[in-house]
């Protein structure tokens, strides 16, 4: 086993540069070290651990079994290292701490602003460096703590829920009259029908699986479809058709009776909004206080809550 003061660091170092640009020129001009010099140090590594990292094909480099294993140790251990030095740099200098918090966009709009707004009154020493796109699953980005719109999975990250969605067709009030007397198909049948964008999926697939769990004969892949739920929700309560709305997303919206929902009929995705970060960052003490701030907050919105509506925002 090897020991930690045994642990060769400029070699580490010079792997997961080259590994991570499958290229010895590359990683040899980022280091500002010489091609040959990367390569003895590569060598050197793959000597003491008795296995080779690297392949060389004939279109370029491919990482072997035990290469691709290595990469994203080191990845996390030198960002974790990149990021402590940070801390401790700014600590001494008097610079703030900065939290880099992602949130998706309508999750932002609707609660997130506020969020951030609290978390900065109990904490303004804390910078808040807040980024958005509108997807499922953790962005490659590098961040701090994010809250993903996804499905229950197993992985490394943490991730703690914040609410699983329910969803039911909305309406503007007007539009909403216009229900009285009718079922949910002969009504849906008569409205123009709204989604929301995903990356990665069919704008249609919500409306699809909600008319499919209620028996439904419609037509789901028409109507209108924008990039977030906040622009879907504005839409709808334009009076110009029905999307499937986050009944917690939107409480305000419907609360203030802006936005309506003719029918009782309920849609459990299986998606839900997950705070999220990586397990070595959860020593982190800007890191762990935001996770354990949230946490509560949540835990306390759904304690105060009467029973069967909404989260407040």
């Amino acid at each position: 086993m090897l020991r930690r003061h045994l642990l060769p660091l400029n070699a580490l170092r010079a792997f997961e540069a080259v590994a991570s640009q499958l290229s010895f020129t590359g990683a040899a001009k980022a280091l500002h070290i010489s091609q040959s010099a990367l390569s003895r140090h590569v060598s050197k590594l793959e000597e003491l651990l008795g296995q080779q990292l690297l392949e060389r094909r004939p279109h370029g480099l491919v990482l072997t079994r035990a290469g691709a294993s290595l990469l994203p140790v080191l990845r996390k251990s030198f960002d974790r290292l990149e990021e402590v030095l940070s801390t401790i740099e700014q600590e001494g200098q008097g610079k703030p701490r900065t939290l880099r918090v992602h949130m998706p966009p309508s999750f932002l709009h609707q609660q997130g602003l506020q969020i951030l707004r609290e978390f900065r009154a109990l904490v303004p020493d804390i910078v808040i460096d807040v980024s958005s796109s509108n997807g499922t699953g953790l962005p490659t980005r590098d961040l701090d703590v994010a809250v993903v719109y996804d499905r229950p999975q197993a992985g490394d990250a943490v991730r703690d829920l914040l609410w699983m969605t329910r969803e039911q067709p909305a309406c503007a009030p007007d539009v909403g009259r216009q229900a009285e007397g009718l079922s949910l198909q002969e009504f849906l049948l008569g409205q123009q029908l709204i989604h929301v964008k995903m990356e990665g999926m069919d704008s249609s697939l919500h409306w699809a699986n909600f008319a499919r769990s209620q028996g439904l004969a419609l037509r789901t892949d028409s109507g209108l479809a924008f990039e977030t739920a906040t622009l879907a929700v504005q839409f709808a309560m334009g009076g110009l058709g029905v999307l499937l709305v986050d009944t917690d997303l939107f409480a305000r919206e419907l609360a203030e009776g802006r936005l309506v929902t003719p029918f009782a009929e309920t849609y459990e995705s299986g998606y839900g909004y997950y705070l999220t970060l990586h397990p070595e960052d959860m020593a982190d003490p800007a890191i762990a206080l935001f996770r354990s701030w949230m946490i509560e907050r949540f835990a306390r919105a759904r304690r105060e809550r009467p029973r069967g509506s909404s989260l407040p925002s």
